[in-house]
């Protein structure tokens, strides 16, 4: 995307993303990328895209867990913030939903404000 847009900032960027989820902190720098590029990114969801955030903090030995726990509360609050700002809804409200796994279809997502638009076959 960065590169796309050094070479010309004045055409929009279309992201294809077809994932299982993955590993919090490569999410945010897309997320990042996303927002610090000037065109605008038009980001298409092919397939599946599920998220519940991965990080190998869970690999940490017992006395390594306390700082990693922090910085994973931290990571979270960040994500929390994003939804926040792209659904429009209540801090309560994204917090509770983030404390379970939630799967929605693409009208359901589309409904709870993180997805724009659905295409129809």
């Amino acid at each position: 995307m960065i590169y796309l847009s050094i070479k010309d900032d004045t055409k929009d960027l279309y992201l294809f993303i077809n994932s299982p989820g993955g590993w919090v902190i490569p999410g945010i720098a897309i997320y990042d990328a996303v927002q610090f590029v000037r065109p605008d990114v038009h980001t298409i969801c092919m397939g599946v895209l599920i998220h519940q955030s991965a990080s190998s903090f869970y690999e940490a030995q017992t006395g390594e867990f306390i700082p990693e726990a922090e910085e994973l509360l931290k990571l979270r609050e960040t994500l929390t913030k994003v939804y926040v700002q792209r659904a429009g809804k209540p801090l309560w409200v994204v917090s509770e939903d983030m404390e379970r796994d939630v799967f929605m279809s693409a009208t359901e997502a589309q409904v709870y404000g993180i997805v724009d638009l659905v295409a129809i076959e």
